[in-house]
This record gives structure tokens, sequence and C-alpha cells, in this order.
């Protein structure tokens, strides 16, 4: 028997429970949010849909009650607001870091044993502040955006290789922004063929560029931020947990001392098992790729010090 529950009933978390209960890896799910009654027509309209899809996870809403989440494998954590007009990033930091903090020691009463994933904006620091402040080992602490960067990523690629998406295989490390992520043109492949190899310099950096600001361009057509793509992306980081599947994966993770950092959550490619961050792998990057890294570590990090100046670590 396995748990999974998913702090906030929002688009980005309820399509996240959505996806679990297709991919029908996880026994029972609990969705849970603050304002009365959201999660529980969301989780009702879900199980309505069970002989339709043929699942068998049941799933549960809750309004503020977090002994409901008691046992979970895994806790997925998407609340937080979004920045609204006029608001700082110092400011929407503040706010969040404090729904964060809450929602964490609130699990961690219920499932002391939990792997947490943390989908909440903004990712990186939201992970980090989590690392500092829940004191749990490195291992059991997941920012999403890798995955979900890398799959914008891969959509771009198929799209400018016109092959079908699950042919192609690519990799984006680096912060979860739109200045600070990495696509790493020179790993990506399809059928085992280098992508440079395929689409000439223009084309390809074109892809790179189309991937770094992908989820703003969501943000304009939808007038908000997207959720399909966020949501199937942190139910594929479950599975790969509560399967132990032992799948390469970028995530943001906490180093001390790989790719030459420390006391950073940063997005890198890592083992996914059923302990949560089973082993960061290192590829070797070359200089251009290094320094695009310490970029984007530096750009990380002054996000991060809004924590410190506003004592919230």
């Amino acid at each position: 028997m396995s748990k999974i529950s998913v702090i906030g009933a929002g688009n980005v978390g309820a399509t996240c429970v959505n996806a679990i209960a297709h991919m029908k890896f996880v026994s029972e799910l609990v969705l849970l949010d603050i304002k009365e009654g959201v999660a529980e027509g969301k989780a009702l309209d879900m199980m309505q849909t069970a002989n339709l899809y043929q699942f068998n996870t049941r799933i549960t809403g809750v309004t503020n009650d977090y002994s409901a989440t008691e046992g979970s494998d895994v806790v997925i954590i998407t609340s937080g607001v979004p920045r609204k007009p006029g608001m700082t990033r110092e400011e929407l930091i503040g706010v969040n870091a404090g729904i964060v903090n809450s929602v964490v020691e609130n699990v961690l009463k219920h499932s002391p044993e939990a792997i947490l994933i943390m989908i909440a904006n903004p990712m990186d620091t939201m992970t980090y502040l989590t690392h500092k402040t829940s004191k749990l080992p490195k291992n059991r602490i997941i920012g999403m955006g890798g995955i979900l960067d890398s799959s914008r990523f891969m959509c771009y690629l198929s799209k400018a290789l016109n092959v079908p998406a699950s042919d192609v295989h690519g990799m984006v490390i680096g912060g979860h922004g739109d200045t600070t992520m990495i696509p790493l043109l020179r790993f990506a492949n399809y059928k085992g063929i280098p992508v440079t190899d395929l689409l000439d310099k223009e084309a390809a950096e074109k892809v790179a560029a189309d991937t770094m600001v992908g989820g703003a361009t969501l943000t304009k057509l939808l007038g908000t931020s997207a959720w399909y793509a966020p949501g199937a992306a942190g139910a594929v980081l479950a599975k790969a947990i509560i399967m132990d599947e032992k799948k390469v994966m970028p995530c943001c993770a906490y180093l001390d001392g790989e790719y030459g950092q420390k006391d950073i959550c940063i997005g890198v490619p890592v083992v996914l098992g059923k302990n949560g961050i089973e082993k960061v792998v290192e590829l070797d990057l070359n200089n251009e790729e290094k320094e695009l890294f310490e970029k984007s570590a530096a750009a990380v990090r002054k996000t991060n010090n809004v924590l410190h100046d506003m004592k919230l670590i």
C-alpha cells in the first residue's frame, strides 16, 4: 500500500493528482487545500472518472486537515501564491516562504518519513528553504523544476525535428528560471543521433531559447501559469520514487561539493528511487557549460539571499 498527498488543489495540484491516478501506481491519494470544498469537489470529480479510466486509486479531498495525510510516502507541495502586479520578488518569497514552512511543519507531524517534492515557486529557493528549516536528510527534499524544463526542451526538439517527442532525449540543468536554466544541446539526441547533427546552429539555438521562456510563453497565452506539464512532471517524479525506478532525471537537489557547488539547491541529474535522491550524477560539462552553470548558481544564490535578508533562515 502506498500513499501520496498533494498540498494545494489549484490547477497544478489537481492536475498532478489526476495524472498520478491515471498512472495507476499508488493506492491512496489525498488532495488538501485551505479553501473550503475545493479539494473535496475536485477529488470527487476525479473519483467519478475511476470506472471510465479503470483506475483503483482512492482519492480523498480535505480542507486543511493534515491528519488525512498521515502515513504518506511522498508529499507534493504546490501551495503558494503567484506573483501579482506590483509585487516584488522579495514580497513573493516572503509570502510563499511562510506558506511553505507551515505546510512542511504540518506534513511532517503526520508523515515524518515522507519524501517531499517541491513545486511551489520560486522553486529552487523554496526547496533550499525546506532544507534549511526542516533539517531533513538531503535525499528526501526534491525540487521538480528540471523535469518540467526538460520536458519542454524535448517538446521543442521534437517540433524542430518533426519526430515523436517520445523518441527524443534531452536534459535541462541549472536554476528553474527564464535566464538561469541550461538546455544541454550537446547531450540531446534523437534515437541516439546527436540533435546537433540534425539541426543547424540557428535552429538548435532557437530550441534552447524557446525552452528557456517556455513557462513565460504559456503565462502570456493563458494569463496564468501552466498546469498540465507541471502537474505531469510532479507525477512522473513521484512514480520514480514510489516504484523505486532508479531513473536518472534532472531535479532540484541540494549540492555539497558536486559540480563545484555547496549549500545550494539547483537542477542537476539525479538517480531517483525509494529513498528519494539516491545519487547526484555529475556530467562531464565542457568549459562553456560549466561557465553557464556557475552563472546560474550565482543567480539562484542571489534569490536565496532574500531568505537571509528577511531572516527566514
